[in-house]
C-alpha cells in the first residue's frame, strides 16, 4: 500500500478533472490488492475452472474499465455485467474478453447492440429466446449469438423453472441464430451458515443438467457459484465461478474469512476544509443532533451523503486522522461532515481523513458501516457517487 504522499503522486497522474491538491474527496482503488485477490481466487479454484469477475454497477463502485483490465491481466478470463450499456463501455475501452450480460434483455435495440458489440446475453425464458431469434433473423445476422441459459432453482428471480430445463434447452438449441454457450443458475443462501437451501438448489441444478444430458445434449459450460458458494464448497465450482464481492477484497460472510486471504481494494478519503473551536453547549449541524458537552476542537470534512456517505451513520461513525480514530459529530450533510479533533489540536486545513480504509494500525471497512446500518457491504461499495474521482494506486 502506498503512503499518502506516494499515492498522491500517482493520483496526480490519473486525475484529469482537477489537480490532485484541489480534490476535496476521492476513492482510491488499490490495483495491487485487486490483482492479489484474483490470484488468490485462481489458486483456490481447480485449473479447469474459469473465473468470471463480476464488474457490474461500475465494478461495485470501483471503476469498471480499470478493474476489468486489471482482473483480466491477473487471471480472470470472463467478465460479468448487468446491462448492455455496461458491456458496451468495456468494449469501447478495447476489452475483448467474453462478457456475459447477467440481466434480462428483450428489446430490438438491446439485441442489435448485443450482436454488434459481441456481448453474450442471458436467456431466461422461451419467450425471450424466440424474440432474440426473430430479431436476429430480421437483421439477417450472419453468425449465431452465444447465449447463456438461466435456470431458476430457488432464487425466484430470473430464469426458467429448473423442472422445464430440458424442454427449454431443446427449444433454444433448435433456433438457428442462437448458440448455447452455458447453462447456469444462481444460489440464494450461499452465505448462510445453514447449507440446506444451497444443497437443495444444487440438487435441482444437477437434476436439470441430468435431464438435459439424457436428451443427448452436452452443455459446453456449467456455472453456479457466486463468491460465497465459490469459497464454501468446491463441488459448486463446475466449469466457471462468477465472483463479485471477493474480487474486491471483502468476504460475503464472516465464517468464510478463513478460506482465503483477501485484501480490500477500495478506500475513501477526504480533506479537512476548516478547523474551529466550539464552546460547551454549542449545537453541531442540522437539527443540533449533537450538542458539545464541553469545549471541542472540530474539523469540517469535504464529503457528505451526496458522495455516498450514508446519512444514517450520523453520530455513529468514526474516521481516521493521523492514524487515530475520531468520532463524527452531528448530522451528515449533503457535502460535508464534522469530526471531533480535540485530541489533535494542531490539525490543519487540507489534511487527509480516511473514511474507509487503513491508516497505520487503524482500519475501517465497508463491513463496519454495513453492520452499523443493518445492511450489506455490497450496498456500501455501490453507494459512492461519481463526483468522487476514482484514483488508481499501485
Amino acid at each position: 500500500m502506498l503512503s499518502h504522499e506516494q499515492s498522491s503522486g500517482v493520483a496526480a497522474q490519473q486525475c484529469d478533472t482537477y489537480a490532485w491538491f484541489s480534490q476535496r474527496a476521492w476513492v482510491e482503488i488499490d490495483l495491487a490488492a485487486l490483482s492479489h485477490n484474483v490470484q488468490q481466487l485462481r489458486r483456490f479454484l481447480s485449473p479447469r475452472t474459469q473465473l468470471m469477475a463480476v464488474v457490474k454497477a461500475d465494478a461495485y463502485g470501483h471503476g469498471s474499465v480499470t478493474v476489468a483490465q486489471t482482473v483480466l491481466q491477473s487471471g480472470a478470463s470472463w467478465l460479468g455485467v448487468a446491462t448492455v450499456p455496461e458491456g458496451i463501455q468495456l468494449r469501447e475501452a478495447g476489452i475483448k474478453a467474453p462478457i456475459l450480460i447477467l440481466g434480462a434483455t428483450h428489446t430490438p435495440e438491446q439485441i442489435h447492440a448485443i450482436a454488434h458489440w459481441k456481448l453474450q446475453p442471458t436467456i431466461c425464458s422461451p419467450k425471450q429466446a424466440l424474440i432474440f431469434s426473430d430479431i436476429l433473423e430480421a437483421i439477417n445476422y450472419s453468425s449465431p449469438v452465444p447465449v447463456h441459459i438461466k435456470l431458476d432453482t430457488g432464487m425466484s428471480r430470473l430464469g426458467t423453472n429448473w423442472q422445464q430445463a430440458a424442454e427449454f434447452v431443446q427449444l433454444v438449441q433448435r433456433l438457428p441464430h442462437l448458440n448455447i454457450a452455458s447453462i447456469y443458475s444462481h444460489l440464494a443462501t450461499a452465505d448462510s451458515l445453514d447449507p440446506a437451501v444451497m444443497k437443495l438448489q444444487h440438487q435441482r441444478f444437477r437434476e436439470a443438467i441430468a435431464q438435459i444430458k439424457a436428451l443427448g445434449i452436452k452443455p459446453p459450460c456449467l456455472h453456479l457459484a457466486n463468491s460465497a458458494a465459490a469459497l464454501s464448497d468446491k463441488a459448486l465450482h463446475y466449469d466457471m465461478v462468477r465472483v463479485g464481492l471477493a474480487v474486491y477484497g471483502l468476504y460475503p460472510a464472516e465464517h468464510l474469512r478463513s478460506c482465503i486471504d483477501l485484501q480490500p481494494v477500495l478506500q475513501v478519503r477526504a480533506r479537512v476544509t476548516q478547523v474551529k473551536t466550539i464552546a460547551a453547549g454549542t449545537g453541531v449541524s442540522y437539527g443540533h443532533q449533537f450538542v458539545a458537552p464541553h469545549e471541542l476542537r472540530i474539523a469540517v470534512v469535504g464529503i457528505g451523503y451526496a458522495d455516498g456517505v450514508p446519512r444514517n451513520l450520523s453520530n455513529k461513525m468514526q474516521v481516521i486522522v493521523r492514524g487515530q480514530k475520531v468520532a463524527q459529530l452531528g448530522a451528515i450533510t449533503m457535502d460535508q461532515l464534522m469530526i471531533d479533533v480535540s485530541a489533535i489540536p494542531d490539525l490543519q486545513e487540507g489534511e487527509i481523513v480516511t473514511l474507509l480504509g487503513q491508516e497505520g494500525k487503524q482500519q475501517i471497512s465497508a463491513d463496519d458501516w454495513a453492520n452499523q446500518l443493518n445492511t450489506i457491504s455490497w450496498e456500501i461499495l455501490c453507494g459512492f457517487k461519481h463526483r468522487l474521482p476514482r484514483v488508481a494506486v499501485i
